[in-house]
């Protein structure tokens, strides 16, 4: 019983955590209100300014006023606010108080407007208009901002003071037997302001209780999607966050309707496939299944890295050492996909990240075994579209291209090869106008050794090795991928890179590095609110 209590605790607490809006998103939307709010003050002032010049024969003096003093300093402080918000971080309580301080400000700017009204503008047509804008800014402000009902009701209770002051020194229009035209402005303000802060409390209400039910229904569904990482020709992967556990994950969904049903019966296979692989150098498959709508997903570990690619544009090529450093991690890592009858058949820069894992740097993973084919199925073989090109064509195998039927896990070590010799002289094998002309190198064409290419001596044994992966004819390359690796190891430059020397580079390029997130961050496109992936747990994977 008290397991039971403590897992409903649990979840509970998830609930709680999925409610509570990200600190990004709440910083976010304050920032555009706030910056809503600096616009509209300045278009206040500006149209006041010009309407008093022409219609007012005091303008100058009433622009001196105490009233406008304070609408320029509400101008200053609300500019001042934007600017501030959108350079910092800071915690999502600091957010909401500057958010309700300029609200609260630029309420008190708009009503000390009608303070001081010109002999030939009537009090009441002053009180109408500031209770207007009033209104406004207090109902965009409940749409904008996601925020509790209470919040609505404590940034309208100084604006309704605002509006009672107002209402004392303003009105000037009919009022009732025995009561004087100071009460009845004020009871004017009052009850106006009441009005719209109740009305702001239900919009703020409506939309922040339908994102908070809407995430708890969501909770069984445990990953909290965040940030839109990557997007392909059939899905799209996710930056998530489990709910319980807390941890980054990332999330890869393919909608049915984009890929139709056979591809993602086989994709699905093929997740199934990859989730038996455990081999460190491997990206690791957490869950699969299926949401309610249809849509496959799969989690996986979220990887804070650089792909080879990236590593290789951002150092140039890689000292041969290096370079065997990292790819014999990565033909450790297919030697167990091959093991168990897999082949990646997508080997490429791209698909290697280079990252910080347990403490050890230039950890390579092998990731996106989204086209592996099981050499031996032992289900429907049209699942697996033998018969179908898969693969990226700077790096595809040349029995590929002529005999799609009959791949092996020949193809991955020529593809291995390619990776390599990019790693070394910073270019693919063969480059062409177009995909035929690709193509039809890897077919026919010799590859240029890769000391040429480079212009510089490589070593011997380490070129021999790029070559003979790359043999056009499987039977000649290394008889797996096994061999491969024991050849890398073997070499003599296999030493001259070493831990040390892979931390002393991440961190001589750690600013860099973090540069780099930084602005692949800013150009995610962030899920709002934290959208929560619904699982229908009768066809999750296991």
């Amino acid at each position: 019983m008290s397991t039971r209590s403590e897992t409903a605790a649990r979840l509970r607490s998830a609930t709680v955590t999925g409610q509570t809006e990200t600190k990004a998103f709440v910083s976010e939307r304050t920032t555009a209100f706030v910056r809503l709010l600096f616009l509209f003050v300045i278009a206040l002032y500006v149209i006041g300014f010009v309407a008093s010049l022409v219609m007012l024969p005091n303008a100058l003096e009433l622009h001196l006023s105490v009233s406008k003093l304070i609408h320029l300093v509400a101008v200053f402080v609300t500019g001042t606010i934007w600017w501030w918000s959108r350079r910092r971080e800071r915690p999502v309580a600091t957010t909401r108080l500057l958010g309700l301080g300029t609200t609260v400000l630029v309420a008190i700017a708009v009503t000390s407007a009608s303070l001081v009204v010109p002999a030939n503008v009537p009090g009441l047509v002053m009180l109408f208009l500031a209770s207007s804008l009033i209104a406004l800014v207090l109902v965009l402000r409940a749409a904008i901002v996601p925020s509790p009902a209470a919040h609505a009701v404590w940034v309208g209770l100084p604006s309704t003071i605002a509006l009672a002051v107002a209402g004392w020194h303003a009105y000037d229009g009919p009022v009732a037997h025995g009561v004087s035209q100071a009460f009845t402005g004020a009871g004017l303000g009052l009850f106006s302001g009441a009005l719209f802060t109740a009305a702001s409390a239900v919009v703020s209400r409506t939309v922040y209780g339908l994102r908070a039910s809407v995430r708890e229904a969501m909770q069984l569904g445990q990953y909290t999607l965040e940030h839109k990482i990557g997007e392909g020709g059939m899905g799209a992967v996710y930056r998530a966050r489990h709910a319980l556990l807390q941890r980054p994950t990332a999330i890869k969904l393919l909608p049915v309707e984009k890929a139709g049903d056979q591809a993602v019966a086989r994709f699905e296979q093929e997740v199934q496939q990859t989730a038996r692989l455990t081999h460190p150098n491997t990206v690791a498959v957490y869950d699969f299944g299926y949401t309610d709508d249809g849509v496959f997903y799969y989690a996986m570990e979220y990887l804070d890295g650089l792909s080879l690619e990236e590593l290789v544009a951002l150092a140039g090529p890689l000292p041969a050492s290096r370079a065997v450093y990292l790819v014999q991690q990565v033909a450790d890592a297919l030697s167990e996909a091959h093991g168990v009858g897999l082949v990646h058949r997508d080997i490429k820069p791209a698909n290697i990240l280079v990252c910080q894992r347990g403490g050890q740097h230039d950890f390579a993973k092998v990731v996106d075994f989204g086209l592996v084919k099981e050499v031996q199925p032992k289900v429907d073989l049209g699942l697996t579209e033998a018969n179908v090109v898969t693969g990226t064509p700077l790096y595809l195998a040349p029995e590929v291209l002529s005999t799609p039927d009959k791949v092996s896990a020949m193809a991955d070590i020529y593809a291995l090869g390619a990776v390599l010799y990019f790693a070394l002289t910073g270019a693919p094998v063969f480059n062409g106008n177009t995909l035929v002309e690709i193509c039809g190198h890897h077919l026919h064409t010799p590859p240029e050794p890769p000391s040429e290419r480079l212009g510089t001596e490589l070593p011997a044994d380490l070129e021999a090795i790029v070559l003979r992966c790359l043999a056009k004819k499987p039977a000649e390359r290394f008889e797996d991928i096994g061999g491969v690796r024991d050849a890398l190891l073997a070499c003599a430059c296999a030493a001259d890179w070493s831990r040390n020397q892979a931390l002393g580079w991440w961190a001589d390029n750690a600013e860099e590095l973090k540069a780099r997130r930084h602005d692949t961050l800013a150009h995610a496109t962030t899920v709002a609110g934290g959208q929560m992936l619904t699982v229908a747990l009768s066809r999750r994977g296991r």
